[in-house]
């Protein structure tokens, strides 16, 4: 089995490593990421100039782009053979509700999945993982169990991407797995105003606090039990329900 990984957090991040030595116990694994953290890029594509993949030892690149450039240079160029499946992580935080719009993580396996090809995100719900990777680490024999049993699926979801995140516990804390649904997340005091050396008006996003919520079967409620979240996403966008029903809403011109 060829199993492709890459991720947001680039080539260094603790999160790849964990999830490459998970995936080195079930498959062959290839590693292409971008050169430099590519956190909330989303879906994002370098177009205004060329790509520049630079080996780093066996099956690896680095790239200096976005993870979406990552999946589509590796399966287009890259590697010899088109990967069996996209995994992509293990991001240092977690990817549940809205996150999933703007993540680079889960951006990579859309990807995949627009390529014709099975992919999962994987999160680590921890708050400072850069002030604590070792809790990474320690994450990658349940990773590897977890993967193992995700790929071997009799029935892996077609037209599906698996949003994958884990609780911030030790690995013989964890109580389970469950099947989730996307949670809801509000941030307030998310913009920061500030002003540069010569007086004038920026801004900083990030920082402020987020509220989530969900309802018992979501992500957020899962991780806060202490279960891993496993949630089936897809690219069709289509608010079907609306067109179920249009004469609720809709007039035509």
């Amino acid at each position: 089995m060829r199993l492709l990984c890459t991720n947001d957090d680039g080539i260094l991040a603790t999160g790849l490593d964990t999830l490459a030595r998970a995936a080195e116990a079930i498959g062959e694994v290839y590693v292409v990421a971008p050169d430099r953290e590519q956190s909330a890029t989303s879906h994002s594509l370098t177009l205004h100039h060329p790509l520049r993949p630079v080996p780093r030892g066996d099956r690896r690149w680095q790239v200096d782009g976005t993870p979406t450039d990552c999946v589509m240079l590796a399966v287009e160029a890259l590697m010899p053979e088109r990967p069996d499946f996209v995994l992509s992580g293990v991001n240092h935080g977690q990817n549940m509700g809205e996150d999933v719009l703007y993540s680079g993580t889960v951006a990579a396996a859309m990807e995949g999945l627009s390529l014709g090809i099975p992919s999962i995100a994987v999160s680590f719900a921890w708050g400072d993982l850069r002030a604590d990777t070792k809790r990474l680490a320690e994450q990658t024999e349940l990773l590897a169990s977890l993967l193992r049993h995700l790929l071997s699926l009799p029935a892996f979801p077609r037209d599906t991407l698996l949003n994958v995140n884990l609780p911030p516990l030790p690995p013989d804390q964890v109580k389970g797995v469950r099947l989730t649904r996307l949670g809801r997340r509000a941030y307030s005091g998310s913009i920061t105003p500030m002003q540069d050396p010569w007086g004038r008006q920026i801004y900083w996003i990030g920082g402020g606090s987020a509220e989530w919520r969900g309802e018992a079967d979501s992500d957020f409620q899962a991780i806060r039990d202490g279960y891993v979240s496993v949630t089936p996403l897809h690219l069709d966008l289509t608010h079907y329900s609306m067109l179920d029903r249009p004469d609720s809403w809709w007039r035509a011109p």
